[in-house]
């Protein structure tokens, strides 16, 4: 065999093996993706039925755990991934609330709905008047979240070139802006806020459940698909490209990473997210007011993240968990305390505040890696995870995500 054709023989072996190895490796990582976010989805399906019927006093208070969960997991790609501090949350999540409700109630004006059945007993015989499609909750959860989605991206345009101080400014003033307005506007209802016709579960399942835990479960399946796409979106391209844009813009850009639209895509994202979870706030409470989205969650919804650890999908669950949690123990303790009715209302008020901050505090110097890290073995800093972003950002491709932005 002649030397020119041995060495094209080869070349040509070498070209079908690297590209069989390619498409292994390719399809190794998509199995390992797909399986790690049914995984994440499927424990926080499970613990959440669990939790519904060991805490069958706490639903709604389980509800808005699993409501907060779903925005804080779009805020922790914003914070951990595109290191953007956003102080506004609160203000899409009423942006989400308001655009599910009116659409929820337009759907049930225009006829959508669900009759009930002749003859039946139960619920439905008790209800005055039909029900709306079950359908009509997926629109306008639907529309809720784009409607978010949308105000993330004016407010992301001119945001998206500020950092530190700056952004968080802004996007608290939006937060602050949001609920005043509602309150003035009488489509919105006003400060009474409106009232929703949401689904009602299916008479069988209702009767069985009851309507209480059947909604928690409805957000829960919700927050599950949601933790199932971001598990997905943080071992990707994507979350390479962001992560490397934060640690080194410049470098970033110098290798073609578009640092600005991979920022807004992110802020949009989490406003995508915040949409959603105030209309699971809608659903589970049937009504939408403007204080249900004040300053106090715009605060609290970072202290989850951090809490739980930045830029990990699984420590925004234990984060939030730990933050809906504290109020509710505080106040069973301090009710269980003998003091005059005033002093019990001032310890009522501020203790819950105070223990939180103090809890922050305490895990930021103990354990640097947030509740999380703590809980899988030990504080794990995220010097390493700086390190593999500017590596990515040097190399431009082919650099795995760092560890910390990565549900585990």
């Amino acid at each position: 065999m002649a030397p020119d054709e041995t060495g094209t023989g080869v070349g040509e072996a070498g070209s079908a093996v690297g590209a069989t190895g390619m498409a292994v490796e390719d399809k190794g990582w998509l199995t390992s993706v797909a399986g790690r976010s049914a995984a994440a989805g499927l424990a926080v399906l499970v613990v959440g039925v669990a939790a519904s019927y060991a805490l069958p006093d706490r639903l709604f208070a389980l509800g808005q755990a699993v409501a907060w969960l779903v925005t804080a997991l779009g805020l922790t790609i914003l914070i951990g991934l595109s290191g953007q501090l956003s102080l506004g949350q609160a203000g899409f999540m009423a942006a989400g609330a308001y655009a599910t409700a009116l659409t929820q109630n337009a759907l049930y004006d225009a006829g959508f709905t669900v009759a009930p059945p002749t003859g039946a007993s139960g619920r439905f015989a008790a209800a005055a008047a039909p029900t709306a499609a079950g359908w009509t909750l997926l629109v306008a959860l639907l529309v809720g979240g784009a409607g978010a989605a949308a105000a993330g991206a004016l407010l992301g345009l001119a945001a998206v070139r500020m950092r530190g101080a700056y952004l968080a400014g802004v996007t608290l003033a939006f937060g602050l802006i949001v609920t005043p307005v509602a309150a003035l506007v009488d489509a919105l209802g006003g400060e009474q806020g409106l009232r929703v016709h949401v689904p009602r579960a299916p008479d069988a399942i209702g009767s069985a459940v009851g309507e209480g835990r059947f909604r928690v479960w409805v957000a829960l399946v919700a927050a599950a698909l949601v933790l199932a796409v971001l598990t997905a979106v943080v071992r990707g391209p994507w979350a390479r490209d962001l992560c490397a844009a934060r640690d080194d813009e410049a470098a970033a850009a110098l290798v073609g990473i578009p640092v600005a639209r991979v920022r807004l895509v992110a802020f949009v994202v989490s406003a995508a997210t915040a949409g959603l979870g105030g209309g699971l706030y809608v659903y589970l409470a049937g009504t939408v007011l403007p204080g249900y989205f004040g300053l106090t969650t715009s605060l609290f919804l970072p202290v989850a993240v951090v809490l739980g650890g930045v830029g990990r999908l699984v420590g925004a669950v234990w984060g939030t968990l730990f933050v809906v949690a504290v109020p509710i123990v505080t106040t069973e303790v301090m009710s269980a305390v003998h003091a005059s009715p005033a002093l019990q209302a001032r310890l009522s008020g501020n203790a819950p505040l105070a223990l939180l901050g103090l809890c922050l505090i305490v895990v930021t110097l103990a354990t640097p890696g947030g509740l999380a890290a703590r809980l899988a073995g030990g504080p794990r800093r995220t010097r390493s995870g700086r390190r593999g972003g500017r590596a990515a950002a040097q190399a431009g491709t082919g650099a795995s995500p760092p560890t910390r932005d990565v549900s585990e």
